[in-house]
């Protein structure tokens, strides 16, 4: 089955000390091609990020976030002990010294300047690593569920699509040599008519017939189209990204539609081909989804 290449995927990995969320974004992109924000102090791990994801996807605009210890990230508080055993001191030295009764509270020395900082803790590389794995092999496991939910719908749209194109398609096959008999019977309306009366000679007309035949022939057009259309519904069935299969298959099946349409002198047939393009379109805009 098919897979959309739009998603969003979340998870979260923990080693040794070491707590990492992750999350991964895709959009459509002709290749895949995979960006990575991580905190700078978790630079190194990025290549093995890269690599992560680009087994577990074929194409796609990939956006990969990665943040320490949940929502402070990798900020830890530190409180300098000796500055709040200085603070006590001089606090208590006050309290004597103007006859205050009461001790001096811990809450009123953590509250003074300086004796609690926030600052980034430092990182186990070592342990980051396997919870970067972990966190990012999850957060892939919910974008790739989200991608093939797509993917199912787009193969639905797509199926109708081509069932739509192929009824089109058989009608152009129908009407074709309709037309080179109503091309016959208006030729010898016209010869008749300009030689008052005379029966026009049979070996000419089915000589001009043959050549007019010849000139709006399909059938090699109508092949093809068969050819891509049973193509493009095994590829809707099989398991292996076919994104870039099917945009050159919709391509293909428009160049055999308009050149079909410009051989046609069938007013029945050029609005059956219109259709085609149409539908072909629709079909195009769909498979940009495509991974």
């Amino acid at each position: 089955m098919i897979r959309s290449m739009t998603g969003f995927g979340s998870g979260r990995g923990e080693a040794a000390g070491e707590a990492l969320d992750a999350e991964v974004r895709s959009v459509n992109h002709k290749y895949c091609e995979v960006k990575v924000r991580l905190p700078r102090e978790l630079a190194s791990l990025e290549p093995d990020l890269v690599r992560q994801v680009k087994e577990r996807l074929a194409r796609g605009g990939v956006e990969v976030t990665l943040r320490r210890g949940g929502a402070r990230g990798g900020i830890a508080p530190r409180v300098d002990v000796a500055l709040a055993a200085e603070y006590a001191r001089a606090f208590d030295e006050v309290r004597r010294s103007l006859g205050l009764s009461g001790e001096v509270s811990l809450a009123t020395v953590l509250s003074a300047e300086g004796v609690v900082a926030l600052e980034e803790r430092a990182v186990d590389l070592e342990a980051a690593r396997p919870a970067a794995r972990e966190a990012l092999a999850g957060a892939l496991d919910a974008l790739c569920a989200m991608r093939d939910r797509e993917g199912e719908a787009l193969a639905r749209d797509l199926g109708g699509r081509l069932a739509a194109v192929e009824s089109l398609v058989r009608r152009v096959e129908a009407l074709s040599p309709r037309s080179v008999d109503l091309y016959r019977d208006r030729l010898a309306e016209r010869v008749q008519e300009l030689s008052r009366g005379l029966a026009p000679d049979p070996v000419r007309l089915a000589t001009e017939v043959a050549l007019f035949a010849d000139r709006v022939d399909v059938s090699e057009e109508l092949t093809r189209l068969h050819s891509h259309l049973a193509q493009m519904r095994g590829l809707l069935a099989g398991a292996e990204p076919a994104g870039r299969k099917m945009d050159f298959l919709v391509q293909e099946m428009h160049r055999e539609v308009n050149t079909a349409g410009s051989k046609s002198q069938s007013a029945e047939i050029a609005g059956a081909t219109v259709e085609l393009k149409a539908e072909i379109e629709r079909m195009r805009e769909q498979v940009q989804n495509v991974e």
